[in-house]
């Protein structure tokens, strides 16, 4: 009788574990085409010293595979959208991430950005010029 309530209890400890764990935005992500809907890329949300950042982990449109920013500013134009960063520098702030910046790899364009998790597995991706009121919201879905 220990014995299963001890097995009860470590499986019930995982399952609030991985619960726990999914209730955070680092992982991945599938963005969403804004005018298509069609799922475009996964980008893994990771932390390094200390400051959120994203990452390009691969484009799922075939066609699109090898594709370069090519308006991309400076040392980064002409290198391959999968695995580019184009989260950098977000700081926690309550219950999102801010003060960093999000890159547009289709035009280069770098706006300021905050993330937020709206549900367990629906991340707010919003960039912006200026003001959060002056830009545009995307949601990203967890990938398995």
């Amino acid at each position: 009788m220990k014995i299963k309530n001890v097995i009860l209890s470590i499986i019930a400890l995982v399952f609030v574990m991985n619960t726990a764990m999914a209730q955070d935005v680092f992982g991945k992500w599938k963005t969403v085409d804004d005018n298509t809907g069609e799922v475009k890329s996964i980008v893994e949300i990771f932390k390094k010293d200390g400051k959120v950042f994203g990452k390009v982990l691969e484009i799922l449109n075939k066609e699109h595979k090898n594709d370069t920013c090519k308006e991309c500013p400076g040392e980064l134009k002409n290198t391959p959208i999968e695995g580019l960063v184009i989260i950098k520098n977000l700081e926690k702030d309550d219950d999102e991430y801010n003060d960093g910046t999000i890159m547009d790899p289709e035009n280069g364009k770098e706006y300021k950005c905050y993330i937020k998790l709206e549900e367990n597995d629906k991340l707010k991706v919003r960039g912006y010029i200026g003001f959060a009121a002056l830009g545009r919201t995307q949601y990203w879905y967890r990938a398995e």
